[in-house]
């Protein structure tokens, strides 16, 4: 009996090992708010970009007399806004707008912020001190007025836009890095590292990077609704995307006007700015959760 069952255990195929991103993806495919946001998220992205093949209306042609029609109207399936323009159109191709300037501040910030603190922790001493201080003069600052501050003075745009909201996130993201590979730096395997003779740029590279990304990036994802939300303000206050280009915070700005009048059809870009936030919120926690393989 006893061979029967070794001679099994033997001809049985080993299981392979699971690595550590095969096992976070496996704990984030089973966190149904995460997936489930995630497919929102694509959606959103997916309709966006193919916007001009979706049979849509011009969403820059008016018509006064067919202005703010409420939802549900024939044609008009959300509605029209102050000028008479279909809000499904406006809705859709404005993702385009406020997605790139949302996401992208974070994407560049995230790389700047990862490579400061990155050298930052790993060098220490006065670099250290120097990387830092001048991280915490920014930091310092609320990231409204900073965003308010630095548009202002470069002037509306969607470049500059773009510019400020990187600057702001810049700080956040390097203080993130830089705690993260203080902890990683005195490891035994960077030591290994060092004493083998490679130098400090090769450490950073090969055996430091992989192992600072994923709390990082994770922390990032949770900053594109802030990102989403500082853009679309700063369209509201006339520092974003100008005139007639939708753009979900500008839409705000022009339909506050008419919030009294179909309020319905006022609230939309809101709620859309609402929904993509609360989605990489959640995304972001459901792939902090997911990383966290002691739980």
């Amino acid at each position: 009996m006893t061979t029967m069952t070794d001679t099994a255990l033997q001809s049985a195929p080993a299981t392979p090992a699971r690595g550590y991103w095969a096992t976070v993806g496996r704990r984030l495919r089973r966190d149904k708010v995460a997936m489930g946001c995630a497919l929102i998220l694509l959606l959103i992205f997916v309709s966006a970009l193919v916007a001009p093949w979706l049979g849509l209306a011009d969403p820059y042609q008016g018509s006064m007399i067919r202005r703010l029609k409420p939802i549900g109207t024939p044609n008009y399936l959300l509605g029209t806004d102050e000028l008479g323009r279909d809000m499904l159109a406006r809705l859709v191709y404005g993702g385009r707008l406020s997605l790139l300037i949302g996401i992208l501040p974070v994407i560049l910030a995230f790389g700047i912020g990862t490579s400061l603190g990155l050298v930052a922790g790993y060098v220490g001493g006065k670099l250290n001190t120097a990387i830092m201080r001048t991280v915490d003069v920014f930091y310092a600052f609320p990231s409204v007025l900073l965003a308010i501050a630095i548009s202002g003075a470069l002037g509306a745009g969607i470049t500059n836009s773009i510019v400020s909201l990187t600057v702001v996130f810049v700080p956040q993201i390097t203080r993130v890095a830089e705690s993260v590979t203080t902890g990683v730096r005195n490891m035994d395997f960077v030591e290994a590292a060092r004493a083998s003779g490679a130098d400090a740029f090769t450490i950073m590279r090969v055996h430091m990077l992989g192992n600072v990304l994923g709390p990082i990036f994770v922390y990032a994802t949770g900053l594109i609704s802030v990102s989403m939300i500082l853009a679309a303000g700063l369209s509201f206050l006339g520092l974003g995307t100008k005139p007639p280009e939708p753009e979900w915070g500008l839409m705000l700005n022009t339909l506050r006007t008419a919030i009294y009048v179909n309020p319905w059809v006022a609230a939309l870009p809101g709620a859309m700015i609402f929904a993509v936030s609360i989605c990489f919120n959640l995304l972001s926690d459901g792939m902090r959760s997911a990383m966290d393989i002691r739980n």
